[in-house]
């Protein structure tokens, strides 16, 4: 322990209201994957460069290595663990699933965080609009075709879910 106060903050992460220990400089990636168990939520580059630790904050993705936990007091944090629901995945893990959009899966969490952002406010996006949107977002693999196939995919499944309803 370094000797740094620990203040309580509570946070909705997947639904599900937590308080939670932390201290000031800890991130939202540490404190989701170590605090809350969400390892989805991946830890890799530390600078916002990569986005293989993105989350959506009310709604808005945001790298989770980027901002401080206590800054994040009563928000609304959305993980890929929160996407599927009573064991059914999400249109866009489908998608990703069926178009290969994952090849060591490493980036494919924050890949589909940035995708279920960029669909909530584009339902039907071009390929230059999706690769826009996924640009902070970095695949080892070089599994882009894919990627843009899935995304194209979850947003015809979601307005065919959409239209059903």
């Amino acid at each position: 322990m370094n000797g740094q106060q620990k203040r309580l903050i509570q946070l909705t992460v997947n639904g599900e209201v937590q308080t939670l220990p932390v201290e000031s400089h800890w991130t939202l990636s540490s404190v989701l994957r170590n605090g809350c168990g969400q390892t989805g939520t991946k830890e890799a580059c530390d600078e916002g460069a990569c986005g293989a630790c993105t989350v959506l904050i009310n709604g808005v993705a945001v790298p989770a290595c980027m901002v401080l936990a206590v800054e994040q007091e009563g928000k609304d944090i959305e993980t890929i663990e929160g996407l599927s629901v009573n064991g059914k995945l999400h249109p866009i893990q489908e998608a990703w699933l069926e178009e290969y959009g994952a090849q060591c899966g490493f980036c494919s969490p924050g890949m589909i965080m940035t995708t279920k952002y960029l669909l909530s406010k584009n339902p039907n996006p071009t390929d230059d609009e999706i690769k826009e949107a996924l640009g902070g977002n970095l695949c080892i693999c070089s599994n882009y075709e894919h990627i843009i196939n899935a995304v194209r995919s979850a947003a015809k499944k979601i307005s065919k879910e959409q239209t059903h309803v």
